[in-house]
């Protein structure tokens, strides 16, 4: 019998109402992840009228590419306001806010499912991938895509600064492993029910003009500069960008690698 999860809370409740405090901001950010998507697209190629569901689509630059290929794209999010941004971006898709443990969609819905630095918000990682399972075709494939190795990201430098500022976890949420250690995508996507089909590493840069673009741009993922506030955010900018000073270029601007592991799972 089919079945519809309908919306409940979860993680989408804390991180919604903070990655929808800079929405503008975080469209510019998460359009220099496009070379990240497009090497998606390479390895799973979207087929004109198949269904693809993106789970945490932020402002829409990967349903776009969908959309482009004559894919029908949905997505979900936990901020209503990135979703406006989607919307404008791809008028034709299907947007809804919600959140990635409690999808608000039928069993075998979609051709494709894809959680592109989105599951690890989840309260519950295998529970929100057993979700993204649930609502693909037996067969279909769920990506996951997360951070690679610390040594080979350019923004770990970044995260130091912020990381005192992010809020703690549900005391009874389980606490996430090293995700980018080889073998352990298998093993939550395996315990989530899936078939763990092929891992890979994907390494691309990206550019910021100078350093007031830069340091503008890196207080817009998850609410940084609300949860800093506003007495804090000038000096924990600063601290940003000198933190990433080293990859500063000789015309002045900003060129930040950073690597993501992938895995391709199917569903069963």
């Amino acid at each position: 019998m089919m079945s519809v999860i309908t919306a409940r809370k979860g993680s989408a409740e804390r991180w919604g109402p903070l990655w929808g405090k800079r929405p503008g901001d975080w469209a510019q950010c998460e359009e220099r992840q496009a070379p990240a998507y497009e090497e998606v697209m390479r390895r799973i190629p979207v087929q004109a009228g198949q269904r693809v569901l993106d789970i945490g689509c932020g402002t829409g630059t990967f349903l776009r590419l969908v959309a482009d290929r004559g894919g029908h794209a949905h997505g979900i999010d936990a901020s209503e306001e990135l979703l406006e941004l989607a919307r404008a971006r791809v008028p034709a898709a299907e947007l809804r806010a919600g959140d990635m443990q409690f999808l608000p969609y039928a069993d075998d819905s979609f051709d494709l499912v894809t959680g592109l630095t989105s599951f690890f918000y989840a309260d519950d990682m295998v529970k929100a991938i057993r979700e993204a399972g649930r609502v693909a075709r037996p067969g279909a494939p769920v990506v996951i895509e997360v951070w690679g190795r610390p040594e080979h990201d350019d923004l770990e430098a970044m995260k130091a600064v912020i990381r005192p500022f992010l809020p703690s976890r549900p005391p009874d949420a389980p606490e996430p492993p090293a995700l980018w250690q080889p073998g352990v995508l298998e093993q939550i996507a395996a315990a989530a029910g899936l078939r763990p089909r092929s891992a890979f590493d994907f390494r691309f840069a990206a550019e910021y003009p100078d350093p007031q673009t830069l340091g503008r741009l890196m207080m817009a993922p998850a609410g940084i500069a609300t949860l800093v506030g506003p007495e804090r955010e000038a000096s924990v900018r600063a601290q940003i960008v000198d933190a990433l000073a080293p990859y500063r270029t000789a015309r002045g601007g900003y060129r930040l690698q950073n690597e993501f592991r992938y895995l391709i799972a199917d569903a069963v």
